[in-house]
């Protein structure tokens, strides 16, 4: 009997530490639950409550191999599943603020670098906008509850004794890299548009009135027309990040059970 119950507890206690191994990337790379703003301490607690919440699920008809050489390979695909589901969601959100460092950039506001809350690092106001609307949104539509189902998924597709298509999480990571930037495009599209058009316009009035000084007008109405078109655009962009959340958290869980 204490045998069993040992047995039970040993089980138990290694299918914790994988489900640990799954959920942990989350709190690195997902949008909102890898925030700065979150104390380092906040975030192992909250890992911790989530691969308590998942273990009985992912030990269901699971038989749990309790050699140190078998948990450690299972360990190790654990993170890796982990943490290529936790960067195809975490690129959508990395678009946005990509987005918004392009138009730091095309604007001007570059020279003002600020401190970024949300990630931590240097950026301009408006990437810091970006960042902070993608946060906000992210946590308004649950996007925190569609990520625990999303991991909860995974085990439907990789149960914790099986081997996920490392071509296809390969594949799936590289896909997520290289549309960082095309959503980046797509989402700072308007706000390019409108002040290449100004540009275009100050271009050709510079050479109609030389005596203009282009430089000393044109930069304070360009930044008026990029505000504007960023507030214009903003509704669509949150609409924007919903869907593609949405589908990131869906191409993740099925990159990682992919065969």
């Amino acid at each position: 009997m204490n045998d069993a119950i040992g047995q039970l507890s040993a089980t138990t206690t290694a299918g914790f530490m994988l489900v640990l191994g799954r959920v942990g990337p989350l709190f690195l790379l997902a949008p909102a639950l890898s925030s700065r703003a979150m104390p380092a301490r906040a975030r192992g607690v909250a890992a911790v409550a989530i691969a308590l919440g998942l273990t009985p699920f992912a030990l269901r008809g699971q038989r749990i191999p309790l050699d140190a050489v078998s948990l450690g390979v299972l360990m190790g695909k654990e993170v890796l599943v982990g943490l290529a589901f936790a960067y195809a969601v975490g690129a959508v959100v990395a678009a946005v603020s990509v987005a918004g460092s392009l138009l730091d950039s095309v604007t001007g506001y570059a020279y003002a670098s600020l401190v970024d809350p949300v990630n931590g690092t240097q950026g301009g106001p408006i990437g810091q906008l970006y960042a902070l609307v993608a946060a906000i949104v992210f946590i308004a539509v649950d996007g925190d509850h569609w990520l625990v189902e999303g991991v909860a998924r995974t085990y439907q597709l990789v149960p914790l004794h099986g081997m996920p298509s490392f071509t296809a999480l390969t594949a799936g990571v590289e896909h997520a890299f290289t549309g960082i930037f095309t959503s980046a495009v797509a989402v700072a599209a308007p706000v390019l548009l409108a002040v290449t058009i100004t540009d275009v316009g100050f271009g050709l009035v510079s050479r109609v009135v030389p005596q203009m000084n282009v430089f000393a007008v044109g930069f304070p109405v360009k930044i008026l027309v990029a505000l504007l078109m960023l507030a214009a655009s903003l509704p669509f962009t949150a609409g924007w990040l919903v869907d593609a959340t949405r589908s990131a958290i869906e191409t993740g869980s099925q990159m990682v059970g992919a065969r």
